[in-house]
């Protein structure tokens, strides 16, 4: 599934008014160098940040995507089946497959000079599209750093009750919200 958002397009699932011309399209095996780079540079200084095979062991056929702006990677969204009420621990890769009618969106990163355009909850709407498709129940996901008070904002409802692994720092949030 691809779309695409044309200049000064508003969005009808946000509201939101994208300023450039941008694709929501699959993750592509070309993508990984970019999406890792992306990755330690919004993470590393926090000490979030996993590396590459951690990275590509959190991606699903299916439920992951790139932002593309003008011909390059501009952000990316991981999601992959995961029991509900638990997380992935940052500190090492998967090493299974989770069946699951919970859909994880693990990993959701804007590039820098793109950011503050509305393209995160962008991206989480296209999962949300999808999710709908495939038949997901739950959408979940951990907010670092205070992102919790956005994806409150777009639906998504805390649960503090779900201990989280250490991995994620002080402060992380574990979110979910039904597909519906």
């Amino acid at each position: 599934m691809r779309q695409i958002v044309r200049h000064s397009e508003t969005t009808p699932d946000t509201g939101l008014l994208l300023e450039a011309d941008v694709a929501v399209r699959p993750l592509a095996e070309r993508d990984w160098d970019a999406i890792v780079a992306l990755e330690a540079g919004a993470y590393a200084q926090d000490g979030l940040s996993e590396g590459r095979e951690a990275l590509k062991s959190r991606c699903a056929a299916g439920t992951c995507f790139v932002l593309e702006h003008e011909g390059r990677v501009g952000g990316y969204l991981l999601a992959l089946p995961y029991p509900p009420f638990t997380s992935p621990d940052l500190s090492r890769a998967e090493d299974a497959d989770h069946p699951s009618r919970n859909l994880h969106a693990h990993d959701l990163v804007i590039a820098e000079h793109l950011r503050g355009r509305g393209l995160g909850p962008r991206l989480l709407a296209h999962l949300l599209a999808v999710a709908r498709e495939l038949a997901y129940d739950r959408i979940s996901m951990v907010a670092v750093r205070g992102a919790h008070v956005l994806w409150a904002q777009l639906g998504y409802r805390a649960h503090p009750e779900v201990g989280l692994p250490a991995s994620y720092g002080t402060n992380a949030v574990y979110m979910s919200m039904e597909v519906g």
